[in-house]
């Protein structure tokens, strides 16, 4: 793209930020594939200067791409927007928590990201406080006290009875899984498979940080277990370890989940293991 196309561009970018119109949507959602940075960021900034006026889910949709943006400006003034549009951009909450979390994010874009992340969080509240929630596995109505402990511990409402159902299913499968862990990689973490071994050694003899089997993330309503997480990259590595029918119906749906939420994911299989190292890295190339 030419300087004067550019600069034109970003000019109408603003000037559709300004516009307090609805009509601008559709100009500014196409602005928003842009190859320039400037008229991303500048499109972004528009559609937070709009927000309640422009359609506010297709807003967060043409949004929430933007905060894996490669330019930190963009992933800045991304943030900023989102927060504009308050409990609608709930589902932008998981990569804005990943983005604060990165340990290589620039420290004005983790700002933006944590006044977001307040923003969407404080307007969820105020809802909660609104609305009528029913137990997920009995139905009964919830009181206040109920909705906030299952909330906090599972991200999905339970009656105290049920809680407690749940939380030791839970602890069974923690202990469960950790009890599977016992391989041991050269840097001391254990896992649970020759390949997930294969997988640490690699990353840790390239210098690429990552967590292992590290937390449960909210995708969809479903709760996963991501085998390995590059807070550098913003990208998950799942190791498909076996070929039972049920484990391929369970690996094709989680697949599903990471494409859905657009989530930036590497699957390595027990095929992979004689060249894991160069499988791994040229899967991870795409992603530098």
């Amino acid at each position: 793209m030419n300087i004067a196309n550019e600069k034109q561009l970003a000019a109408r970018a603003t000037e559709l930020g300004n516009s307090a119109a609805a009509s601008a949507f559709t100009e500014l959602a196409e602005l928003a594939r842009s190859t320039s940075p400037l008229v991303r960021r500048l499109t972004a900034s528009a559609l937070g200067k709009l927000a309640g006026i422009v359609p506010t889910d297709e807003a967060v949709k043409v949004l929430h791409p933007l905060l894996r943006d490669q330019h930190p400006q963009v992933r800045q003034y991304t943030a900023k927007a989102l927060g504009a549009f308050g409990a609608a951009a709930k589902v932008a909450l998981p990569d804005l928590r990943d983005l604060y979390s990165n340990p290589v994010e620039r420290d004005y874009v983790k700002r933006s990201v944590l006044a977001a992340g307040k923003l969407i969080r404080s307007a969820l509240d105020i809802a909660e406080q609104q609305a009528v929630h029913l137990c997920q596995r009995c139905g009964v109505k919830l009181e206040p006290d109920e909705y906030v402990r299952s909330h906090k511990a599972f991200q999905r409402p339970f009656c105290n009875y049920c809680f407690d159902e749940v939380f030791l299913e839970r602890r069974n499968f923690e202990t469960k899984v950790e009890l599977q862990k016992n391989i041991r990689a050269k840097d001391g973490t254990w896992v649970q498979s020759d390949g997930e071994r294969l997988i640490c050694e690699a990353l840790d003899a390239e210098g690429i940080n990552y967590r292992y089997d590290e937390r449960f993330r909210i995708l969809d309503g479903y709760a996963i277990r991501p085998d390995f997480y590059l807070p550098e990259f913003d990208v998950y590595i799942e190791y498909w370890g076996m070929d039972t029918a049920d484990y391929k119906i369970g690996m094709l749906k989680k697949q599903q989940l990471y494409q859905q939420q657009g989530k930036r994911l590497i699957s390595l299989y027990p095929a992979d293991k004689p060249c894991m190292r160069s499988t791994l890295l040229e899967k991870l190339r795409q992603y530098r």
